[in-house]
C-alpha cells in the first residue's frame, strides 16, 4: 500500500513562489503514481492537517527561513513524524551562510574572503574597509536567504545603493567577487549524483537566471573539467555535505577560476521545478522524478 505523503510548501519566505511550484510538481507526480498526498502550508492548519490526514512521511519543499534553516525541521521532530532532507543543525549551519563558510574554512575547503556589514555600524566606513580587506567587485547578500534572493554584485559606484536595497535584513555578507565558471554538484545520499554547468546569460546565475524561462541559461552536461579536477570537485562535494551533517540530497554551488575551486554554499532542500538543477542531474543519471522523489522519502526520517 502506497504510503500517505504530506507536501509542506509555500511559507512566508522571499522563495514562497518557487516553494509552491515545487510543492505543486511533486505532489502531480506522487499522485500519478498513486500516492495519497496534501498540500500543506506550515501555518496554524499544519497542526491540525496533521492530525486529520496521519501523514506517513511530510516531505519538506519550503524554501528559505523557516523552511531550511531548522525551525520546522525542529516542529516536526517534536511531532516524531519522519521528514525529507537535512535535520535541524544542518539545515541550520547551511542556511547561515557566515558560520557554513567559518566551517568551510576551518576544514580547509576553499570559499570566498568575506566581512559582515551591519547597516548601523558599517555603513560610513564601508567602503574603505572593503578596499582594505577584500578589494572591488563584491558580491553583497543575505546571511540567510537562498535562490540568489537580493544578491548584488557591487563596484565602488553601487556599493551604498545596492547595501539600502538590502536594508530589511539586519546583516549582511560582503564577499569578494569570484569570477570563472559556475559549476554545481549534486549528492543522492552517499553518492555524487552529479555535476552541471551553468552558462547564464545574465552577470551571474541569480534569481531570474535560475527561475525565468527567458533567462536562457545554458545547462550543461556531462562538464567539461579534467578527471584531476573532477575527482577534486567530488571530494570537496562530499567533504562539504559530511562537515555539515547533510542527509538526503544536497546541491553545493562552485566557482572554478585559475584552476581553484571556490564553493560558495550548500544548499540542503534543492528545488523540485522544471528548471530546478538536481532533477535535471538525475535525469542525465536515467534517474527519473518519480525514482529521484521515492528515493527522497524512503530517506526521510525522525531526529536525523
Amino acid at each position: 500500500m502506497k504510503k500517505k505523503i504530506l507536501i509542506l510548501c509555500g511559507g512566508i519566505s522571499k522563495e514562497r513562489l518557487i516553494s509552491l511550484d515545487t510543492g505543486k510538481q511533486v505532489a502531480k507526480e506522487l499522485k500519478k503514481n498513486n500516492y495519497k498526498v496534501l498540500i500543506s502550508e506550515p501555518d496554524k492548519n499544519l497542526s491540525k492537517n496533521i492530525i486529520l490526514f496521519k501523514p506517513d512521511i511530510v516531505f519538506n519543499a519550503l524554501h528559505g527561513q523557516f523552511g531550511e534553516d531548522g525551525y520546522i525541521q525542529t516542529v516536526l521532530e517534536a511531532k516524531k513524524i519522519p521528514y525529507t532532507h537535512s535535520g535541524v543543525i544542518a539545515s541550520s549551519i547551511a542556511m547561515d551562510k557566515e558560520i557554513s563558510k567559518k566551517i568551510f574554512k576551518s576544514n580547509k575547503i576553499l570559499t570566498p574572503k568575506y566581512i559582515k556589514y551591519n547597516h548601523k555600524k558599517d555603513k560610513l566606513n564601508i567602503i574603505k574597509i572593503i578596499e582594505k580587506k577584500l578589494k572591488f567587485p563584491v558580491v553583497a547578500k543575505p546571511i540567510n536567504e537562498g535562490s540568489s534572493v537580493h544578491v548584488y554584485i557591487c563596484d565602488k559606484k553601487n556599493i551604498i545603493k545596492n547595501l539600502n536595497a538590502l536594508r530589511d535584513y539586519n546583516e549582511i555578507l560582503i564577499e569578494e567577487f569570484i569570477p570563472g565558471r559556475e559549476i554545481q554538484v549534486a549528492i543522492m545520499g552517499n553518492k555524487v549524483l552529479g555535476a552541471i554547468e551553468l552558462k547564464p546569460k545574465r552577470k551571474f546565475y541569480d534569481y531570474e537566471a535560475k527561475y525565468n524561462s527567458k533567462a536562457k541559461t545554458e545547462h550543461i552536461i556531462p562538464v567539461n573539467l579534467s578527471t584531476n579536477n573532477l575527482n577534486e570537485i567530488i571530494k570537496i562535494t562530499r567533504k562539504a555535505h559530511r562537515i555539515i551533517g547533510c542527509k538526503g540530497v544536497t546541491r553545493s554551488d562552485f566557482k572554478f577560476y585559475n584552476g581553484k575551486f571556490y564553493l560558495l554554499e550548500i544548499n540542503t532542500q534543492p528545488g523540485m521545478t522544471k528548471l530546478s538543477l538536481v532533477p535535471e542531474i538525475a535525469r542525465h543519471q536515467d534517474i527519473s522524478f518519480i525514482r529521484l522523489i521515492e528515493w527522497i522519502l524512503k530517506d526521510a526520517s525522525i531526529n536525523r
